[in-house]
């Protein structure tokens, strides 16, 4: 009997799936319909909180009958003449908006035995909600666009003001929607690889400049730096130690999203991602004056323990908000002075990092 042959996901194909799930059972049924859809991946599912909103909003009735998207309704509104607040203010009308409860639902793919061969796929879990009046009864509008985009206080609202969903929805944050990670850390060394050699010519060119007792000396930037076209991009370096360190046996998947970008900006391109921690520690583990190195060990192992990975810290540490990276410093400077040990291949990695240190 032949093997089924391997079907990865696409936008189009992702979408099908959530347009086919039930809103009433929708947070149960995802992982399941994604698997049926595509029977030889493993699918699992991972929420980071980070509320966002919509630019989507509907006009209603209080009964929650329809009356058009708000944006386009209000525009005619507008071209019928002014005073339009005034005839606004005392009606029923309503406007919808849609909230997402969390800014990533992720859903990751294993493809291969790497620790970046797999796929994530970036979901958005949303909800619509009756958001307010049409308009503000208390005070004017300062222009049309107030009128167009109102906002209003973030508020929690009460069950009975939800109006659709839960739905799950493909994000496409600068193309981050759904990434195959191995394939994306090739693209972000391949943009950096063509970036820094457009720069040839002039790093050819470039002198770096220093005065002293002898005088001027100048050195070719390329002679005193010789490494610049071999620069690794922050991203790849993330999972160059994830591989090479004691975190290893662990997915990467299982403990980080990657808020990833994909866009251009003025002719540049811009490629990367964010890693925002699954797990992390209670509280945050920062540097004081007078600590130990002794005790930074001691606490470094806490935090591992806390989220359940060995060398965890380090991971935090380049996130930059968990663990504050004087930390790493320090405990380097501790393996160098043979004060403390780490095991072999965390030592490794945590040096290469102090001498040329990364951080999201």
């Amino acid at each position: 009997m032949s093997a089924i042959p391997l079907r990865l996901p696409d936008a189009a194909s992702i979408e099908a799936v959530l347009a086919g799930l039930d809103p009433a059972s929708v947070d149960a049924d995802l992982i399941p319909a994604l698997v049926a859809a595509f029977p030889r991946l493993d699918f699992s599912l991972a929420r980071v909180d980070d509320g966002y909103w919509r630019d989507t909003r509907s006009v209603i009735r209080p009964d929650g009958t329809r009356v058009g998207e708000l944006r386009q309704w209000m525009t005619a509104e507008l071209a019928k003449g002014k005073a339009l607040w005034t005839r606004l203010k005392d009606t029923d009308l309503q406007i919808t908006e849609w909230r997402g409860t969390s800014a990533f639902a992720l859903a990751f793919a294993p493809t291969g035995p790497g620790t970046a061969d797999y796929i994530q796929i970036a979901l958005g879990r949303e909800v619509e909600w009756r958001a307010g009046p049409i308009v503000n009864p208390d005070y004017r509008p300062w222009g049309e666009e107030e009128l167009l985009d109102p906002s209003w206080p973030r508020q929690s609202l009460p069950e009975t003001d939800r109006l659709a969903g839960p739905v799950y929805r493909l994000l496409d944050r600068a193309g981050g929607a759904f990434v195959h990670i191995r394939s994306f850390l090739d693209r972000c060394s391949r943009v950096e690889r063509d970036k820094r050699e457009a720069q040839r010519p002039e790093m050819e060119r470039r002198v770096i400049r220093e005065v002293g007792p002898q005088g001027t000396r100048e050195t070719p930037f390329l002679e005193a730096v010789p490494d610049w076209f071999n620069y690794v991009p922050r991203e790849v370096r993330f999972f160059q130690d994830w591989e090479e360190s004691t975190a290893r046996p662990q997915s990467v998947f299982e403990h980080w999203a990657l808020d990833v970008r994909d866009y251009t900006h003025k002719g540049e391109r811009e490629v990367g991602f964010i890693p925002r921690p699954l797990k992390h520690p209670k509280e945050r583990l920062l540097m004081a004056s007078d600590v130990s190195v002794h005790l930074l060990m001691d606490r470094i192992e806490a935090v591992d323990s806390e989220v359940g990975l060995s060398f965890g810290w380090f991971f935090l540490m380049t996130h930059g908000h968990w663990v504050d990276p004087d930390i790493g410093l320090a405990i380097a400077q501790g393996l160098k002075a043979q004060r403390v040990r780490l095991p072999d291949p965390d030592a490794r990695v945590l040096l290469r990092w102090a001498g040329r240190s990364y951080g999201f």
